[in-house]
């Protein structure tokens, strides 16, 4: 009689039967996906939602859904998201935090307690209604932005069973111990309301067991992260830490209205000098809110949702920007005060990038340097941070299975297949490019850099260099023209 077996499990070396045995092997996938570029993590304050849990958002609409209207407050993580959306980014995980003091709205309804599920002012906006319907009663909870729910029950604990079961439901519904009287009615919760601005310990958060803050999106997969409108420069570098190890490029601002020599000191003073954070100037930027009307916004969510909606190999240099209206310096005009030259220079050799009008392609609102806070010249550029944190975390989550295989040339030689497929596939893309005839990438991973001492120990080294595609920052054209001028064309006569 034949057996089946699935491929390893059967110690061929070791038969004594004669028989027939099949073995089932597995399709081998020798490919390897790349990670997503295009996540952008916000945390900001909210009138609705969670808190400190990272929720994903894939633009207003969700977001409301989720969070509610948004909010004057320059936190506010709704500003960030339509800001960054605008620009082209589509994919957000928003964590909502709070200064503690916020307030869950409440109503009585025929002696039975409601209570927002959520705290914030958005809960002051709930209805709640209840009517004798034909199979008992009806509860229809409304909020004019949040949703519509219907709940049907004989008596209040069927009610109640049914508002628990609803993981969207608006509203907790705490019955007495002896369950009143129906009566039909309505009422309009109150008593909600946002805190205050939380402090920067609240962005930051906590990182352990239960994260709270920036935190809250470990393993979230973001390749950006901005704390919106938090200027505190004493967190830069706590920022800075957390996007080295997560993989994710940091923006930051400085304070509304900074001035070129107290934004240069202060990132001195706080130490920063990283790859993975991206400074911005304290130069604010006008908003026209279709919500809260002209509004100065941090440049965070410009910068960040350009780059969210860029392949990683580009820049956020030069690329025109939507929704801006002006800036504290230039006015609401776009036309007034623009950064000299020598300004310029001051801010990007600190490591300092700003949005200004005009761009170097013409009169539009772009990020006009696209460099990260780091002083070293050879990994200062967005490109840098975007590629290298692209590269690490496909690696990272696609090589692991090849993680207790059995070491041979045949593992080797799969390693090898593996990883140049993947940086071939980048060069068809344009992720990387191909200069002089010359491949940008090369793998090692054979006896070469793997000795047999390191084999025995149960060591595998795959050696990857990659050439990243450099960004055009100073374009010189050499003009040479007047009447004795001799011109040598190479392409012949006209």
């Amino acid at each position: 009689m034949s057996r089946i077996y699935q491929a390893g499990t059967l110690n061929t070396s070791a038969l004594t039967v004669p028989d027939l045995y099949v073995q089932i092997a597995q399709p081998q996938s020798l490919t390897l996906s790349g990670a997503s570029t295009g996540i952008l993590g916000v945390v900001g304050t909210a009138s609705w939602g969670p808190t400190n849990v990272p929720t994903p958002v894939g633009g207003m609409g969700d977001y409301m859904s989720s969070f509610g209207a948004k909010r004057g407050n320059t936190t506010d993580a709704g500003l960030a998201v339509n800001i960054a959306q605008l620009q082209g980014a589509n994919l957000f995980r928003v964590v909502r935090v709070t200064d503690g003091t916020d307030k869950a709205a409440a109503g009585a309804l025929s002696g039975v307690t409601l209570t927002a599920a959520c705290t914030g002012s958005a809960g002051n906006d709930i209805v709640a209604t209840l009517a004798v319907a034909s199979r008992g009663y009806s509860l229809v909870v409304s909020h004019p932005v949040l949703g519509v729910s219907n709940y049907m029950g004989a008596d209040w604990p069927a009610l109640a069973q049914a508002v628990a079961a609803d993981s969207a439901a608006l509203v907790v519904l705490e019955i007495p111990s002896e369950a009143p009287t129906f009566s039909a009615g309505g009422v309009t919760l109150s008593g909600g309301s946002d805190g205050g601005i939380p402090p920067t310990s609240a962005f930051i958060g906590v990182d352990g067991v239960s994260r709270t803050g920036m935190y809250a999106l470990r393993g979230q997969g973001c390749s950006l992260v901005i704390l919106h409108g938090i200027t505190d420069s004493s967190c830069f570098t706590i920022q800075a830490a957390f996007g080295l190890g997560e993989g994710a490029y940091m923006v930051v601002s400085g304070p509304q209205g900074d001035t070129l020599a107290n934004a240069v000191a202060n990132k001195a003073s706080a130490g920063l000098d990283s790859y993975a954070v991206k400074l911005m100037f304290g130069d604010w930027i006008w908003w026209n809110d279709d919500t809260n009307g002209l509004m100065l916004v941090s440049p965070q969510a410009f910068s960040a949702g350009i780059l969210a909606a860029l392949s990683p190999q580009r820049s956020s240099l030069n690329k025109a920007l939507s929704g801006v209206v002006g800036s504290q310096k230039a006015g609401m005009s776009g036309v007034g005060t623009t950064y000299s030259v020598a300004e310029l220079a001051m801010l990007f050799e600190a490591g300092i990038d700003v949005i200004c009008n005009p761009a170097p392609g013409g009169s539009y609102w772009a990020v006009r340097c696209g460099h990260n806070s780091s002083s070293n010249a050879a990994i200062c550029g967005d490109n840098y941070t975007r590629m290298t944190n692209y590269l690490a975390s496909s690696l990272a989550g696609g090589m692991g299975a090849y993680v207790g295989s059995v070491i041979n040339d045949t593992l080797f030689g799969d390693i090898r297949a593996t990883l140049l497929g993947f940086l071939s596939s980048l060069v068809s893309q344009g992720i990387l490019g191909i200069t002089n005839n010359t491949l940008p990438y090369a793998v090692v991973c054979d006896a070469s850099n793997n000795s047999a001492a390191r084999i025995a120990l149960g060591y595998v080294q795959a050696d990857v260099q990659v050439q990243y595609q450099g960004i055009n920052e100073k374009f010189i054209v050499n003009l040479q023209g007047g009447t004795s001028v001799t011109v040598s064309n190479s392409g012949g006569n006209v």
